[in-house]
């Protein structure tokens, strides 16, 4: 059993990170202005983590000895760009800092897919399909440079570190939360339905998603495997389908002009993101899928 410090616990993602952690018999430790909800094994601070010492105070006041950074704006454009942009960045450079000082032994920060620069105005074309952490970072916006900036961050912190702690990154794609299967709005305010039967609203996520349980699950796996991993190792966490009804080879063309060749092999239900490292690394496969979790609901 480990205690585990959440930043942004009561959020969207961190609602079933904190369940599934703690239904993994974990001690759980919610760190957010808003009090989530009371479960048994978990533990709510409440704190403005854009104040330093109240961060630090939180952080040390935890007791934990992992820590997993969350909390930020979490939709591109839902403020303006200097607001995410300063938010963010501001809240992990409090909240890693502050694991260090409280010298927690293993620290994860969630970043995005979105550093990859994918929907930029001036068009985009990667290397290769299916992108992965070896894809180059080219953010456009605030909110990716904010989650590039946090990557940096990590890759600094660990080595100012001197192997005090652990660090890693996680790229969360975009996540469903369980009731959302259900039929509530997702973050973007459309159900799940609306963007299998559209396409075009979930081409500018190029069609990846993870649901949020098995996100908590990479999490478990993850802060076991961290004292044996490689320092500031980065991940992405995904789904082994796309969020669509057609392959990727016909879908992304038509969203992305000039991925016909790129797209070719993302056949059958491919998904644009691979998770392939974290299976090879951790072992961690997602064990949720659009197809079976909205017959499930509809039952």
């Amino acid at each position: 059993m480990t205690r585990i410090a959440v930043t942004g616990g009561a959020g969207r993602l961190g609602r079933s990170l904190v369940a599934g952690l703690a239904q993994r018999g974990h001690e759980v430790v919610s760190l957010d202005r808003d009090r989530g909800e009371e479960r048994d094994g978990v533990e709510h601070i409440a704190v403005d983590l854009l104040d330093r010492e109240a961060a630090h105070l939180a952080v040390s006041a935890s007791r934990a000895d992992a820590l997993i950074h969350l909390a930020a704006i979490a939709v591109p454009f839902s403020a303006p760009e200097d607001v995410i942009l300063r938010t963010n960045t501001v809240l992990a450079h409090n909240v890693l800092t502050a694991g260090l000082e409280a010298r927690v032994g293993r620290i994860v920060a969630a970043s995005s897919p979105t550093v990859l620069g994918y929907g930029a105005p001036g068009g985009w074309l990667p290397e290769r399909l299916p992108l992965d952490e070896t894809s180059p970072t080219q953010p456009w916006n605030a909110y990716a440079l904010s989650k590039q900036i946090i990557e940096d961050a990590v890759r600094m912190l660990a080595r100012q570190s001197e192997d005090a702690a652990r660090f890693a990154v996680f790229r969360p794609c975009y996540v469903i939360a369980p009731e959302e299967w259900a039929g509530a709005p997702t973050q973007q305010g459309h159900t799940v339905r609306e963007r299998l039967d559209d396409p075009a609203l979930a081409a500018p996520a190029l069609f990846n998603y993870v649901d949020a349980r098995d996100v908590a699950a990479f999490a478990d796996v993850l802060l076991e495997a961290l004292p044996e991993l490689p320092q500031a190792e980065t991940f992405f966490v995904g789904a082994d389908d796309a969020l669509a009804r057609e392959p990727l080879a016909e879908l992304l063309p038509r969203f992305v002009p000039g991925t016909e060749a790129l797209a070719a092999g993302l056949t059958g239900d491919s998904p644009a993101f691979s998770n392939a490292k974290a299976r090879r690394v951790l072992g961690w496969r997602p064990q949720h899928h659009w197809r079976t979790a909205l017959e499930r609901t509809s039952a």
